[in-house]
């Protein structure tokens, strides 16, 4: 298929590539053609063209009329696997992980943004000790302390019977109890730090454009230290380690996997010494203080540890603190070993009874968690008072909201597993409530932060509504004006209202910042309410409200019933989901769309997080469009749709000067500005696009206005074309003669604009982009490359199937209202 209009006429070769964006594609999809065959790359991401582009006559310098289609496909990289569908529990360490690159702006002086980057840090370790402090509950407090210590409890529980106190033996004393307990919570540990490990090997590891590489050009000079690209003036995304965090992710998970291992440590030490203090047992008391002692100067060098080194951006740090990766967790696995033994020793009068000592760490966690939260917020003002922007979102405060965010998650996740084990343990009584009840239950924070949960939903109500009518009010005001855009077409009520209504939901993605926000502040005052009330009362909300009036007392029991039983199906729902994806594909590439978006940044805050795809699919991009047009000295245009675009702008930020200036961007459906320009300003933001579009001036953007997801880049500037008309046709018609679907946001590549866009972008590189000597054909016997992978600088690509048929040019859209700025 040819394009609209011819690409140029320089005689270079010209290669489109492709990039898919959120929820992925198979390279026939994207190529138009059931026979395709992979370039480079591996079952994880790789390059595809057409077998007939592939062939033999199809040689990297014979110059073509129309570019060649390559397809990059990254889909597996989030999407692929079945383990990765348990990546669903991690959910609370990457979204603690995206506050990290929410920086307002990266003008607050390098202390502020150091600050910044070491509270979310703290946040980050906070939630890792929560998450195996839930682990301790569950199976040290719940299971071996209060249900094996109770004989109404650990009765009719036959696989629990050799721990039972009831049954005597040797395992029955308290400390050992909790020491065979404590396998559950180290185990866990030593999962993260493995599957950490593992995706640290495969993600962090990849090597970026190197300096020799950049200097390897076919016949040009390299940039001089001072050229445009030069790291001191270049965007953070641009700059040579960005996308290498192999030093930062190894010393943060030694940290850590040490503060998992700290953390069951501490649980067994504290329970163990608070008995020898009772007793005249004087040795073992000793010990149990040196113990607490060791542990809490272990605890300090931890937090020291996350707190002393940020990332290393403006070079390749090849290096590693193998002191501190070796030493940091080992040191703490050999202290949980200690603290296993102190609490194994014989101890024939301790026995167990209410809830085990040390459970206030619970609401030590909460305390910690929500002054870190408000100074983060104190640092993100100062820093977003130094560079104003209207169009970011929460004035700057996007970072501290969705932090707090995180440690709700994370709550409601541990709560919600505390919760089904006490009711599951204790059958048919109420845990904490003492009405035939065994066990004393989990903490009381616990319960009051559950407590909370209907007072949220039920207070969310309020902005849902609004945002509900705010959308039909302006589905209306659309629909009054939707013919204007189809001016020789016959009004029809139901399908006028149809495409009013998507184009009015489209501009939900816009309130996104100001709902997010009166959640996170609504979070934060009922969050610190629980906390309160569970230390002032150190009863569940039930128990505490009886001498309350009737009314009250009733209306908190049935909050307190009501939360416990919406945190414990919040927890099965993501357990269930995660099954269903392990067995399920389809499921599975549900799943994986849910870390497209979330798992774009690097690991800069948790370890534990789920990988950064992008630390793989930008290197890809970046190599294959450098290797291919130093090779060739070709024409490039490399076309994003949706998360594509973002990796695209990522990968063309990387190239150095003179591979950009044979290289254009077209992106559509791109949330560039929309989603990353608002949330992620320091990255993002509007100087940072201005300065790609200066480095890359053959860049266009196509944009829809029923699009939820892309939208404009830089408006007002000759980047931006849209929007577009869409539906194409409003009813039926001569050209359209079955009604025309909505697109939204998805094939960009059927509108006639597609092709035109990229063939104008051709011609524009073709008047800048130096001449090439005449292709000179190979030798007949000229061997083709082993393993019959093709040679990496082939020319590419078109995208097929798009609507180059003459049905007419597209018509421009007349842009509705958006949403006000938060």
């Amino acid at each position: 298929m040819s394009p609209a209009t011819p690409p140029g006429a320089s005689s270079a070769p010209t290669l489109e590539l492709l990039v898919h964006g959120v929820g992925g594609a198979t390279p026939q999809e994207m190529l138009g053609d059931a026979r395709t065959v992979r370039v480079s790359g591996d079952e994880t991401a790789a390059v595809y063209r057409r077998a007939g582009d592939a062939g033999p006559g199809a040689h990297p310098q014979v110059p073509r009329d129309r570019p060649v289609p390559e397809a990059y496909v990254w889909s597996n990289l989030t999407s692929g696997n079945s383990a990765r569908a348990l990546w669903l529990l991690l959910l609370p360490f990457m979204v603690v992980n995206l506050a990290h690159w929410m920086l307002p702006s990266g003008r607050g002086g390098a202390r502020t943004v150091r600050l910044y980057g070491v509270l979310v840090r703290l946040v980050a370790l906070t939630l890792t000790v929560l998450l195996v402090a839930a682990a301790c509950e569950v199976a040290l407090d719940l299971t071996a302390w209060q249900c094996a210590g109770s004989a109404g409890c650990s009765g009719g529980k036959s696989w629990l019977g050799f721990l039972a106190a009831s049954h005597g033996g040797w395992w029955a004393q308290p400390g050992r109890r909790l020491v065979a307990a404590a396998l559950v919570p180290a185990a866990l540990t030593a999962l993260l730090w493995y599957l950490s490990n593992r995706t640290w090997s495969a993600y962090e590891s990849q090597q970026p454009l190197g300096e020799d590489a950049r200097a390897a050009g076919a016949g040009e000079a390299a940039d001089p230290p001072d050229a445009e690209d030069g790291d001191a003036c270049r965007p953070a995304l641009g700059r040579p380690g960005f996308w290498y965090g192999r030093r930062l992710v190894a010393r943060l998970r030694a940290a850590h996997t040490a503060a998992g291992f700290l953390t069951v440590a501490a649980a067994l030490t504290v329970a163990s010494a608070a008995f020898d203090r009772r007793s005249s047992a004087t040795l073992l008391e000793a010990v149990g203080w040196l113990l607490e002692a060791t542990l809490v100067v272990a605890a300090g060098v931890v937090v020291w540890v996350v707190c002393r080194r940020g990332r290393t951006e403006t070079r390749l740090d090849e290096e590693l603190d193998r002191a501190v990766v070796t030493l940091l967790p080992g040191g703490a696995l050999t202290l949980l070993v200690l603290s296993a033994v102190y609490a194994a020793w014989s101890r024939p009068g301790w026995r167990s009874g209410g809830p085990l000592p040390g459970d206030r760490a619970f609401g030590i966690l909460t305390l910690a968690q929500l002054a870190l939260v408000v100074v983060l917020a104190a640092v993100a003002m100062a820093m977003y008072r130094g560079a104003p922007h209207a169009r970011t979102a929460l004035r700057g405060l996007g970072g501290p909201a969705v932090a707090l965010l995180a440690c709700a998650l994370g709550g409601v996740m541990t709560g919600g597993v505390a919760q089904r084990v006490a009711d599951w343990l204790d059958g048919p009584g109420t845990p904490g409530m003492g009405r035939k009840s065994s066990i004393p239950g989990p903490p009381v924070l616990l319960s009051w932060q559950a407590s909370v949960i209907p007072v949220l939903l039920l207070l969310l109500l309020l902005p849902v509504a609004y945002y509900a009518l705010r959308t039909l009010r302006r589905e209306g005001r659309i629909a009054r004006t939707l013919m204007t855009d189809y001016p020789r077409e016959k009004p029809d009520t139901v399908r006028t209202r149809q495409i009013a209504g998507v184009r009015a939901r489209a501009q939900l993605t816009d309130a996104a910042p100001p709902f997010v926000g009166i959640v996170s502040l609504a979070t934060l005052l009922l969050g610190g309410g629980a906390l309160a009330g569970s230390w002032l009362s150190d009863q569940v909300p039930g128990r505490a409200a009886d001498t309350a009036p009737s009314f009250i007392a009733s209306a908190t029991d049935a909050a307190q019933a009501v939360g416990s039983w919406l945190v414990g199906l919040g927890f099965v729902l993501f357990v269930t989901l995660g099954r269903r994806a392990y067995r399920d594909a389809s499921a599975r590439r549900s799943v994986g769309i849910l870390w497209d978006v979330g798992t774009f940044w690097p690991r800069a805050a948790h370890p534990f997080a789920p990988p950064c795809y992008a630390e793989r699919a930008v290197p890809d991009l970046t190599w294959r469009m450098f290797t291919w047009t130093d090779l060739t000295g070709g024409r490039l245009v490399i076309s994003g749709h949706s998360q594509g675009s973002v990796l695209a702008a990522a990968a063309v930020w990387q190239l150095p000067a003179r591979t950009r200036r044979r290289v254009a961007l077209l992106t559509y459906g791109s949330p560039l500005e929309r989603l990353y320009g608002r949330w992620f300003p320091a990255y993002f933001g509007p100087g940072c696009l201005e300065g790609l579009h200066q480095e890359v001036p053959c860049w266009r953007n196509l944009w829809r206005a029923t699009d939820p997801i892309g939208g404009w880049v830089l408006r007002g500037s000759d980047v931006d074309r849209g929007p577009l008309l869409d539906p194409a046709a409003y009813g039926r018609t001569r050209e359209h003669p079955l009604p025309d679907p909505v697109l939204g946001h998805s094939d960009y590549q059927a509108d006639p604009a597609f092709a035109e866009e990229r063939a104008a972008l051709l011609s524009r590189l073709a008047a800048t982009v130096p001449r090439q000597a005449p292709y000179q054909a190979p030798p007949r016997n000229t061997p083709r490359p082993p393993g019959g992978e093709q040679d990496p600088g082939q020319a590419g690509s078109a995208r097929p199937g798009s609507a180059e048929d003459g049905s007419g040019r597209v018509t421009a859209v007349r842009e509705d209202p958006p949403e006000t700025a938060d």
